[in-house]
C-alpha cells in the first residue's frame, strides 16, 4: 500500500508525519488513519503537527497498515512478543504476531533478547507485519557485547539504533530519561529498578559514574529517526514495580526528563509517545495520567497496564486490565497488554490471546466511558442479538468469537440449539428474556396504571 506513498519523500532530511503536518501537508497516511477514525483528515493532521497524536510509519515499512495514537483516536493495545535465549525461536515469534493480529493488536513490540539471529527474526517479523512495529535497541546493543554492560559505548546504542530504523522499525523504546542524579531515589522502594532496559543503563551508568549516554547523544536519535520516520516511545526505566512504589520521588523526576526530551524532539518534527508505569492503585491512576500531560506537553501516554494489586501471579491479566481501563478513560492513548504469565515466564500462544483479549476489553470500556462516537454501537447490536437468541450473530460481533462458540458449545452443541430461545444457565423454563412485551400491551398497563394505582407493600 505505501510503496508510492513513500517513494516520493525518499533522500529528504526529514520524512517525519509531524514535519508534513507542521507544513500543512495532510499525507496518506493521515488521509487513512482518518477513514479508519471516522475522524476528519484536518483534525488529524493538527493534532500530529501538535504532538498529541502520532502515526507510526518508518518509510521502509511499505506494507505497513496506517494507523494513530492519540487522544482523539480510539484507545489502541500494544502486543509484546519476542524470542528468548531460553525459549522460542524465529516461526514461533511470527506466529505470535499473526495470532495478536488477528485478535486485534493494534502494534506489536519485538522484545527479542536471544533464541535465535536477531536480525533474521526482526526482519521476518516487520515483513510479516500490518501493524506498527516497535523495539527496544537497548537489547540488542547489550547482545552485540556479549552482555558485558560495562563495554557498551554511545556508539554501540547509535549502531544498533540505525539499524532498527533502517529495517523498518516504526517506533523504539529510548530510554534516554533515567539520569545518573536518578538512581540515589530508588533507594526506599521494595522492588528497585524493574525495567529491563533502564537496569542496563544504570548498570553502566553505576560503573563508569558518567550520565546516561543515550540523553547526551539524543541528538544524534533524533537526526536517526528524523530520516526515517521512528518514532520515540521515551522508556520509563524507573517505573513502580509493585504498588507500594508507586508515584514516588524516582518515577515523578524521570517523568520530568521525558517532558524535556519530549519537547526536545518536537523541535526537531519527530514525533513522540511517553511510556508509563506499572503498579499503580487505583486511587493514584488519574493522578498519573494528568501529570504525564502536564509534564510532557500532552504527548501520548503509553502504559503497562497499570496493575492495581500485586497478589495475582497467574491472574495479571486481569489486576492489569482493571487499571488499563482506568487509564483509558482518564486519556491514555495506548495500553500495553499483561499476559497471564507476567511474572512468571515466556508467553504462549494461549498466553497472548488471554492477554489481548482482556486489553481489548479495557480499551473498548475506556472508549465507551470517553463517549467516543460510534464506541457502543458493537455493544448495541450485540444486545439486540442476545435478545433476539440470534447466537450465532452473537458470537460474530464478539471480541473472541471463537471462545464465545466454544463455551456455548461446550453444553449445547447441536445446530438446533444455535436457535433456540434459551442457553444452558437457565434453561428452557426460566430465562427472563423469553418475556416478550409488545408495545401494545404495555400502553394498555399504562392506561391501567393510570386509572387504578397499584397498592404498595
Amino acid at each position: 500500500m505505501r510503496t508510492e506513498w513513500v517513494a516520493k519523500r525518499r533522500g529528504q532530511d526529514n520524512v517525519s508525519q509531524m514535519h508534513y503536518a507542521r507544513q500543512g501537508v495532510i499525507t496518506e497516511e493521515m488521509q487513512y488513519v482518518a477513514k479508519r477514525e471516522n475522524l476528519p483528515a484536518e483534525l488529524i493532521r493538527a493534532e500530529v503537527a501538535r504532538g498529541r497524536m502520532i502515526i507510526p510509519a518508518n518509510i521502509n515499512h511499505t506494507n505497513l497498515e496506517p494507523m494513530a495514537i492519540g487522544i482523539a483516536s480510539k484507545c489502541k493495545v500494544n502486543a509484546n512478543i519476542g524470542a528468548s535465549p531460553n525459549s522460542s525461536n524465529l516461526q514461533e515469534e511470527v506466529d505470535k504476531l499473526n495470532l495478536a493480529v488477528k485478535y486485534g493488536a493494534d502494534t506489536v513490540m519485538d522484545l527479542s533478547t536471544g533464541g535465535g539471529n536477531l536480525d533474521e527474526i526482526r526482519t521476518a517479523i516487520i515483513q510479516a507485519s500490518p501493524v506498527p512495529i516497535g523495539t527496544v535497541p537497548v537489547y540488542q546493543a547489550l547482545e552485540s557485547v556479549h552482555g558485558t554492560i560495562e563495554n557498551l559505548t554511545a556508539d554501540d546504542f547509535l549502531h544498533i539504533i540505525e539499524k532498527h530504523a533502517q529495517q523498518g522499525v516504526d517506533y523504539q523504546t529510548i530510554h534516554a530519561g533515567i539520569l545518573i542524579e536518578h538512581l540515589p531515589l530508588v533507594r526506599n522502594r521494595i522492588t528497585g529498578i524493574v525495567s529491563r532496559g533502564g537496569g542496563i543503563l544504570a548498570r553502566w551508568m553505576l560503573h563508569h559514574h558518567k550520565q546516561n549516554p543515550l540523553y547526551t547523544h539524543f541528538n544524534d536519535i533524533i537526526e536517526i529517526f528524523k530520516k526515517y520516520d521512528v518514532s520515540f516511545s521515551l522508556g520509563d526505566s524507573l517505573r513502580p514495580g509493585c504498588t507500594h512504589d508507586a508515584s514516588d520521588e524516582a518515577q515523578l523526576a524521570e517523568l520530568k526528563t521525558l517532558g524535556n526530551l519530549t519537547r526536545k524532539a518536537w523541535e526537531h518534527d519527530v514525533q513522540v509517545m511517553v511510556e508509563g508505569p506499572g503498579h499503580v492503585p487505583m486511587d493514584q491512576i488519574e493522578f498519573n495520567v494528568r501529570k504525564q500531560m502536564e509534564e510532557c506537553s500532552e504527548a501520548p501516554f503509553y502504559v503497562l497496564g497499570p496493575l492495581v494489586t500485586d497478589i495475582a501471579p497467574g491472574y495479571d491479566h486481569i489486576t492489569s486490565a482493571i487499571g488499563a481501563a482506568m487509564a483509558g478513560w482518564y486519556g491514555t492513548a495506548m495500553l500495553c497488554y499483561v499476559t497471564p504469565k507476567e511474572h512468571l515466564g515466556l508467553p504462549d500462544a494461549e498466553d497472548v490471546r488471554n492477554g489481548l483479549i482482556a486489553y481489548k476489553i479495557a480499551a473498548h470500556a475506556a472508549d465507551i466511558a470517553r463517549h467516543r462516537p460510534g464506541a457502543r454501537d458493537r455493544d448495541d447490536e450485540l444486545s439486540k442479538a442476545r435478545y433476539n437468541f440470534d447466537w450465532n450473530r452473537q458470537f460474530e460481533l464478539s471480541l473472541d468469537p471463537e471462545r464465545a462458540k466454544e463455551y456455548h458449545d461446550e453444553t449445547l452443541p447441536a445446530d438446533i440449539y444455535k436457535t433456540a430461545e434459551f442457553c444452558s444457565m437457565c434453561g428452557p423454563k426460566f430465562c427472563p428474556m423469553q418475556t416478550k412485551v409488545d408495545a401494545d400491551a404495555l400502553t394498555e398497563l399504562e392506561k391501567f396504571l393510570a386509572k387504578e394505582p397499584v397498592a404498595q407493600g
